[in-house]
């Protein structure tokens, strides 16, 4: 049977850890948009912009498994604090170098130093992993509302870093986004009863979570997701700002991430039936198609009517890609495979977002919507060519490890709880897909 959100916060210290989660992840969406706004504000110049963005992105996607694979071995209190503060003071030295008008390489260095902090989100996930193992159901639910947490941080933080960085000092947006990671991860790592317990290093591989094949494709496949998310973001800005309403673009960015987290809410309550990698693959090539209407809108209304739509694709996508991360990879490296699908956005973030600059400064913010066009094409396209090797099982050695860990081998299980099998090992006792328990 289907999970009520109510359900899943019954245990002790749950929404405090989400809640925490929650004020930590605002700077996923508020520093790359506020540095674009800060440089666009005080240089006019796009590209430059883009490309700093693009240098945070790919510092995340290089630093955040490292620091993600030392969660799963040390723990995420004695990980994420050192890690934050390195982070923290990069970004600060970003500040002060644009303020102070420096070289533009000083700000390239201190963008690639900020990337030492994984999203927040694979720690969070984690958490609830731990929490609602042997709960049938509740997982699916947990990870719905983590995707609707994530959106609600994107409706919120560009509002928040644009309106900062447009109506206070250009350099307001990604200053608070600084304030908010350290008060988040400060608040997570205080939450000692509720950290996933690290698991011994007899039980680590040795090598990367990144060696499963069908992790690899979910990594490639958001890659190409990411620069979808990166060059919209980009392109508006710009878009808004050409029809004289910069401090709009936040609006319109808001209503993609509000598409986005109702679709999740609703997708969270249903009983989901079926392989996990048939729904993912749907979800790919829905957000492929809906990135066409972009290029047909001709005023803001328009635009944030047609991101609405494009929205709804996402969350269910991101539910069905944890599914398809805990079927491939091991638990004990599963904030680290979480954290493999993030960097394969922030890739394509850096990507999207650069090319995306440098497309507005060369032929206006209307040629530059062709680029999340292009990027939907090319996720769509390694989505169908590695789509068997997400319903195929895990590699005979990756089972066995999982097998010790008393994990089902089947990847098209059920997200949603840490269930019982069922007798054909597909089956809950509700009826619903088993899903597998992790920690």
């Amino acid at each position: 049977m289907a999970v009520s959100y109510r359900e899943i916060f019954a245990s002790p210290g749950a929404w405090k850890f989400s809640a925490a989660g929650l004020l930590g992840r605002m700077p996923l969406s508020m520093t790359g948009i506020g540095v674009v706004t800060m440089i666009s504000q005080l240089t006019g110049r796009y590209g430059l912009a883009g490309a700093l963005s693009a240098v945070m992105a790919l510092s995340k996607a290089a630093l955040g498994p490292q620091v993600s694979r030392l969660v799963d071995r040390y723990g995420q209190r004695r990980t994420l604090r050192p890690a934050t503060l390195v982070s923290v003071a990069a970004l600060a030295g970003l500040l002060v170098c644009t303020q102070q008008g420096a070289p533009d390489w000083t700000l390239f260095v201190f963008a690639a130093a900020s990337g030492c902090v994984p999203g927040l989100g694979a720690m969070v996930r984690a958490r609830w992993a731990a929490l609602h193992q042997n709960v049938p159901g509740r997982l699916h639910a947990a990870y719905a509302w983590e995707s609707i947490v994530d959106e609600v941080c994107f409706i919120a933080g560009p509002i928040v870093a644009i309106g900062l960085s447009t109506s206070w000092f250009p350099e307001a947006g990604p200053l608070v986004s600084a304030v908010f990671l350290l008060a988040g991860v400060g608040w997570l790592t205080a939450q000692r009863a509720t950290e996933p317990v690290p698991h011994p290093p007899g039980e680590h591989t040795g090598g990367s979570a990144l060696r499963s094949r069908g992790l690899q494709v979910l990594v490639v496949t958001f890659v190409a997701t990411g620069a979808i998310f990166g060059s919209v973001d980009v392109v508006t800005v710009a878009y808004a700002g050409e029809m004289g309403h910069k401090s709009s673009a936040s609006l319109v960015l808001a209503v993609y991430a509000l598409g986005s987290c109702l679709a999740g809410a609703v997708f969270g309550l249903l009983r989901m039936r079926g392989p996990a990698a048939r729904r993912w693959l749907v979800g790919v090539g829905a957000m492929a198609v809906s990135m066409i209407p972009l290029q047909l809108a001709g005023s803001l209304p328009l635009l944030a009517a047609a991101l609405f739509v494009a929205g709804l694709t996402v969350a269910p996508t991101m539910v069905s890609t944890v599914a398809l991360v805990e079927a491939h990879v091991p638990r004990s490296a599963l904030t680290e495979g979480m954290t493999w699908t993030s960097t394969g956005i922030c890739v394509g973030v850096a990507l999207g977002s650069s090319a995306a600059g440098w497309v507005v400064d060369a032929a206006g913010a209307r040629a530059g919507y062709a680029v999340p066009g292009v990027a939907g094409a090319a996720a769509a396209v390694v989505a169908v060519a590695g789509y068997r090797r997400l319903c195929r099982p895990a590699t005979v050695s990756r089972r066995k490890g999982r097998e010790a860990d008393g994990v089902p081998q089947n990847p098209h299980e059920h997200p949603g709880g840490a269930g019982r099998p069922g007798q054909d090992g597909r089956e809950g006792q509700d009826g619903q897909e088993a899903a597998r328990p992790v920690a």
